[in-house]
């Protein structure tokens, strides 16, 4: 049984993650808190394994607890909600930096308030099940040769937490997520996946040359497009280019952008994994990548929480291979290798 301890100024949010998690089966809310004056009293008579904080509270804030927290001699895992603004993008980074374990958006429509059920029992759940990755001994300063995508969105998040913790230290291709997300939140999502994944993982850079065997977020607010390079020694490789061109699909990054300029980059070294989302985004990438030559996956529709990325690319017969979520990080680096194989 988890026990969670809800800490935010708010009763209606309180009402609704306790309403939420109490009907998750091996979750039990031991108790919550309307500022973190009292979430610390009670961290210390209730011991919970898990603890949900709000940034934003009156006498003692969310990051003046996690101060506070630095040198206690219990501490649970935090789960940091946040609001969509610039301020409170910052404020997660901070958190995380604290010792906060993970974040989660709050939704900005009150009428999607209870539709956050899935990804918050999921990220409840992780901060006790994945643990911290042993990280590889020492990072190639290498041209990737060969790239795996992530094109995720809705209901992609608690996904990449299960993919990323469970990817072999071996991988020696470079790894490039798409996350559908708000514009100031992804450099907080690159820290969070680099504690739970072994490989080093970083928000994308303008001009970045993407090495074998790191893994990088794609910036919000921008287009990250993989463009091919020659360098002075004759090497080529890729690298990232951010692109402020229109929205598509009225999202900015969008996977399609990423997965067709990475196809005509990488060719056939190119593998391309649909994670759960809505909307279209991804199907003509996924195209762009079969007529490269190169491989693509989809996570199987029960192990979505909304499958119309993933149908997009079935419907253009763009799809190898339909895997269960748990089967994801095997058949990456077994086909990693093979494309390797392939090379020799």
């Amino acid at each position: 049984m988890i026990r969670v301890l809800i800490v935010d100024d708010s009763i209606f949010i309180r009402t609704i993650l306790k309403d939420t998690l109490s009907a998750s089966p091996g979750i039990e809310i031991v108790g919550s808190a309307s500022d973190g004056e009292e979430a610390l009293r009670m961290i210390d008579e209730l011991r919970p394994d898990a603890m949900t904080l709000d940034i934003e509270m009156p006498k003692v804030s969310g990051i003046e607890l996690l101060k506070r927290l630095k040198g206690a001699e219990y501490r649970p895992k935090i789960l940091m909600l946040s609001s969509l603004t610039s301020k409170d993008a910052e404020h997660t980074r901070l958190a995380l930096s604290l010792g906060a374990d993970d974040f989660m958006l709050k939704p900005q429509d009150i009428f999607r308030v209870r539709g956050l059920k899935e990804e918050l029992v999921a990220k409840i759940r992780h901060l006790i099940e994945i643990r911290p990755a042993q990280k590889v001994s020492s990072v190639s300063d290498e041209l990737a040769t060969h790239v795996v995508l992530f094109g995720s969105s809705a209901g992609g998040l608690q996904q990449l937490d299960r993919v990323l913790s469970d990817l072999s230290p071996e991988m020696t291709a470079a790894v490039v997520i798409t996350q559908h997300m708000p514009e100031g939140f992804t450099a907080a999502l690159a820290e969070r996946f680099n504690r739970i994944c072994p490989l080093p993982v970083h928000e994308s850079e303008n001009g970045h040359l993407i090495k074998k065997g790191e893994v990088i977020v794609c910036k919000a607010g921008f287009h990250s497009v993989i463009s091919a390079l020659l360098t002075r020694e004759g090497k080529t490789g890729g690298k990232i280019v951010h692109s402020t061109a229109p929205p598509v699909h009225a999202v900015r990054p969008a996977i399609d952008k990423t997965f067709s300029s990475a196809a005509r980059t990488y060719g056939r070294n190119t593998l391309a994994v649909v994670l759960s989302g809505m909307g279209n985004d991804c199907g003509e990438g996924a195209v762009d990548v079969k007529a490269a030559g190169g491989t693509v996956f989809v996570c199987k529709e029960e192990d979505c929480l909304v499958y119309g990325m993933a149908r997009s690319a079935l419907k253009r017969n763009s799809v190898d291979k339909v895997l269960p979520l748990s089967d994801i990080p095997r058949e990456v680096l077994k086909t990693v290798r093979t494309m390797e194989m392939g090379n020799v």
